[in-house]
């Protein structure tokens, strides 16, 4: 008899940081930076459930389990004249991938995106990241390969801001 699947998708509350926090560094690790987290709970809980917070949070739990979350925010379209959604990350845990969790989440938030008007609900996705790839097509997502991400962090950021002067 197949295992019957209880997925439940639900906003993040201060209680689930530790969650989150673990979540991220397991990312990370799979994401082969694991050096890169240098978040802390205590950056999460501000970050998150701060007053000025413009991040939500998601927990998936699989059979009464947290195996997973999403962190998206919104974005604004000009072209579009309308909001849209950006999700930060996506992340189950691999003992827990492939029994629809990844999916759930991205439903969950696509129906946030349709409920307020959002005209996008977009994502970046690791070049060498095969099997997420094919997951997002299967799912009718594609690619946007006329665009390149730009980032200016630590020293070049400082140094373009006021700040520097």
């Amino acid at each position: 008899m197949p295992q019957l699947r209880n997925i439940i998708i639900r906003p993040a509350t201060l209680n689930d940081v530790g969650t989150i926090h673990y979540f991220i560094k397991e990312l990370a690790l799979f994401e082969r930076e694991p050096e890169a987290v240098i978040a802390n709970t205590t950056d999460l809980k501000r970050g998150l459930f701060g007053e000025d917070s413009k991040i939500r949070a998601l927990l998936c739990s699989l059979n009464g389990i947290d195996v997973g979350f999403a962190l998206y925010f919104y974005n604004y379209s000009t072209w579009l004249g309308r909001y849209g959604i950006y999700l930060e990350d996506l992340y189950v845990s691999p003992d827990h991938r492939r029994q629809g969790c990844g999916k759930a989440l991205l439903r969950f938030i696509a129906n946030i995106a349709i409920k307020e008007g959002c005209g996008r609900f977009e994502w970046s996705v690791l070049n060498w990241n095969r099997s997420a790839i094919e997951f997002y097509e299967n799912l009718g997502a594609k690619p946007q390969s006329d665009w390149t991400v730009y980032r200016l962090t630590g020293t070049p950021l400082k140094s373009l801001s006021d700040d520097a002067n």
